[in-house]
């Protein structure tokens, strides 16, 4: 392992991070093996436990590493890359890169409507209940992301969590209501896990996660869902095409 200078002006912590990048990405350490250990870095380094803490808090936030309680800190194995060019549910865009995906409803409710979601879904005057479905999203066993949707209720009367259980909401909205979803638009940003969505991701408290905002809409202009998705960042990597 390369040593750090402590006459560089680059800050202890990045060197250390840069140095454990460098070696993740040469291989030297590999994807599932363990990095060396706090204690080990700062007898290697000469620096203090806090300095090395933050290096691999660093590596943590980029995806590069992540954290096992009780166990260690292991190289992340690479991220998925997903494409955000096409408007695509969760189902559809895991089945085309070959990912097994499942989904568990954790709540299915109708609710009155704030004035928040009445404007984004343009409720009618007299329309004032939406259908509020919860969902914790699994790729490969694990839980990558909580998703909540938010429909018009008079656009979807007669949905019931049956009607929807084991199966893709998109692929409802079109074989059961006969909507066909034309357009979105949507936001990204990041965000840091609470308690609460820190254990159903599997994830420490803290970790750094991803939201999408999404306005779903018919061909017609008409908004027929509004959703809410935090997604684990050490699990995929978002590409957008650009023309």
């Amino acid at each position: 392992m390369k040593k750090i200078s402590k006459d560089n002006p680059i800050p202890l912590h990045y060197q250390i991070k840069e140095i454990l990048q460098e070696m993740i990405e040469n291989e030297v350490l590999k994807p599932g093996q363990a990095i060396p250990t706090e204690r080990e870095l700062c007898e290697i380094q000469g620096v203090s436990r806090m300095t090395v803490n933050k290096a691999i808090m660093s590596l943590v936030n980029e995806g590069l590493v992540y954290r096992e309680q009780g166990k260690g800190t292991f190289v992340s194995i690479a991220k998925v890359n997903r494409e955000i060019s096409q408007l695509k549910g969760f189902t559809e865009q895991m089945g085309e890169s070959g990912v097994i995906s499942k989904t568990k409803i954790l709540s299915f409710n109708v609710i009155e409507a704030t004035k928040k979601y009445k404007l984004e879904l343009k409720m009618p005057d007299g329309e004032d209940k939406i259908i509020e479905i919860k969902r914790l999203r699994f790729s490969d066993e694990q839980p990558v992301a909580i998703e909540t949707a938010w429909l018009p209720y008079y656009l979807f009367n007669g949905m019931t969590r049956d009607v929807i259980e084991n199966k893709s909401l998109y692929e409802t909205f079109r074989e059961k209501y006969g909507y066909d979803p034309y357009k979105a638009k949507q936001t990204i940003e990041p965000t840091i896990l609470n308690e609460c969505e820190s254990k159903l991701l599997n994830q420490e408290n803290g970790t750094l996660a991803l939201i999408f905002r999404r306005t779903t809409y018919l061909e017609n202009e008409t908004p027929i869902e509004y959703t809410k998705a935090i997604y684990r960042s050490d699990k995929y990597k978002y590409q957008i095409m650009l023309k």
